[in-house]
């Protein structure tokens, strides 16, 4: 079987088991081309901030690219650009061993896997693994502004 046809079929099983059973609070669902049908290589998704955290009351958004070569090759999940997280780029691009080819990503692992993974990363920040410097400095060094800062962007979120 062509890689392509791998992909598409994965895609396809991943949308099935998300439609089926996914985790209460998350959306994920393929974009749809100019022409109406389906893009399985493009994602639109929300994590939920978990209760009693800095994060909750809120569903942040994220996009999900998967490459032809998937799920040999990650997908690349992004915030929007400039959010506000010790782990995530100023792009947006999110900084998770299991997301990363060179480090934890295995082709079993699943987009519910993947969602769960980034919620679990927004209340607990990697410090070893920076991607951008206010949040990761305030996050090391002053709680109070990075607490501020984190409740100020859950309320632009706000599910409530």
């Amino acid at each position: 079987m062509s890689e392509r046809n791998l992909c598409t079929e994965r895609l396809q099983q991943e949308r099935k088991q998300w439609r089926k059973e996914h985790p209460f609070g998350f959306y994920a669902k393929p974009n749809k081309k100019e022409d109406g049908s389906l893009d399985l290589h493009s994602w639109t998704a929300g994590i939920p901030g978990k209760s009693n955290t800095l994060w909750e009351n809120a569903t942040f958004p994220i996009t999900i690219s998967f490459p032809e070569e998937y799920p040999a090759k990650p997908p690349k999940v992004k915030f929007p650009a400039g959010f506000y997280h010790p782990n995530v780029y100023p792009s947006g691009t999110i900084c998770l061993s299991i997301l990363n080819e060179d480090q934890d990503w295995r082709p079993a692992i699943s987009l519910k896997q993947i969602c769960l993974g980034i919620q679990e990363l927004l209340d607990t920040p990697n410090p070893d693994s920076p991607a951008q410097e206010p949040a990761w400095r305030a996050f090391g060094k002053d709680k109070i502004t990075y607490e501020k800062k984190v409740k100020e962007q859950a309320k632009k979120y706000a599910t409530d």
